[in-house]
């Protein structure tokens, strides 16, 4: 995605760093370039852009990959006060962003901004692999005019209670299905027929027929899906993966489509990441694999603009921040 990208997680931390902390407001760089859709983003919201230097307070950072860049700048500039991420995950800038933590400093991204294009790449994935679409694409002859299963009263398990899961909650709604969400704690989601901790995962995955994985990265969701879990689910279920690729053991997911331990998989995201040519799940039965594309930089911009000029008030005064990020837990 975009980096995707993608995706958000199991629950709201218990403190967000910042909280307790509102920035001084002065002049806001964006970063590496300027980008005149961001300009009068920040422009729009009674905010100055300007060049990064000792008056800086406020950063908006573009690039995804730029995580060495992004930290030196962070590193040399204490005075910094709020930082605006590109994409929902930020777990390339993890690592950096628990080292520069400071009650000062607060950091947002655009987790719940991309929700709608990247729910609906998740449901469209999921109709996709309910109704064979990837035999039927393949297919050169009539074939066999039995296969395929509706949506309609499934069981859907969501991984995730971030605005991705929320939204897909309100797509699913029409087809009667139940949706049971599995996050960090069990408060209850609005709209999920169950809530449930993520301690609990395997003991809700056999009444799965859809899995949708809509979790951020972290150090506890790494390998969250592995052979115990898709042991654990009916043959006859789909898997969906549009958060991070590294929440699914890929090996043990090739294993699952070869050996008939689910039924398909539908995944936006893969580790590793771009998936190599040749790698066996390219050949798997009955999986899609699209190029981190479930937001594209045309679906996203004009959400992150709206984000950035919503923060900008934020951090003039004005309400309170979008997507703040704790850096300890790392979403």
């Amino acid at each position: 995605m975009s980096d995707s990208q993608h995706h958000e997680i199991l629950a709201a931390p218990p403190h967000i760093p910042g909280d307790d902390a509102r920035p001084v407001p002065g002049p806001i760089a964006i970063l590496p370039e300027q980008v005149s859709l961001f300009v009068d983003a920040v422009e729009s919201a009674g905010g100055q852009v300007a060049g990064l230097s000792t008056d800086t307070r406020g950063v908006i950072w573009l690039d995804p990959q730029g995580a060495e860049e992004f930290g030196e700048i962070l590193t040399e500039n204490p005075q910094l006060s709020w930082i605006q991420l590109p994409y929902a995950g930020v777990d390339a800038f993890a690592d950096i962003l628990k080292s520069s933590a400071r009650p000062t400093l607060t950091v947002t991204s655009a987790k719940g901004a991309f929700a709608q294009p990247v729910a609906e790449h998740a449901l469209m994935l999921t109709l996709a692999l309910l109704r064979r679409l990837p035999l039927r694409l393949r297919a050169t002859s009539w074939g066999d005019g039995t296969l395929g299963t509706s949506l309609y009263g499934l069981h859907i398990v969501i991984v995730g209670a971030g605005g991705i899961a929320l939204e897909l909650i309100r797509l699913l709604q029409p087809f009667g299905v139940s949706v049971t969400i599995v996050r960090r704690g069990s408060t209850p989601v609005e709209g999920a027929s169950a809530t449930v901790s993520t301690d609990r995962l395997d003991a809700v995955l056999p009444g799965a027929d859809v899995l949708i994985l809509a979790a951020a990265l972290t150090d506890d969701t790494r390998g969250l899906i592995g052979e115990q879990q898709f042991g654990q689910m009916k043959n006859s279920s789909v898997v969906v993966n549009i958060g991070r690729g590294g929440l699914v053991v890929t090996d043990a997911l090739v294993d699952a489509l070869q050996t008939g331990a689910i039924a398909g998989a539908g995944i936006d995201v893969t580790d590793p990441e771009p998936l190599p040519d040749g790698h066996p799940l390219w050949s798997a039965p009955n999986v899609i694999i699209t190029p981190h594309s479930a937001d594209t930089p045309d679906m996203t911009r004009p959400l992150l603009a709206r984000r950035v000029a919503n923060n900008t008030r934020a951090f003039l005064g004005e309400g309170g921040f979008d997507g703040v990020v704790d850096p300890v837990v790392g979403y």
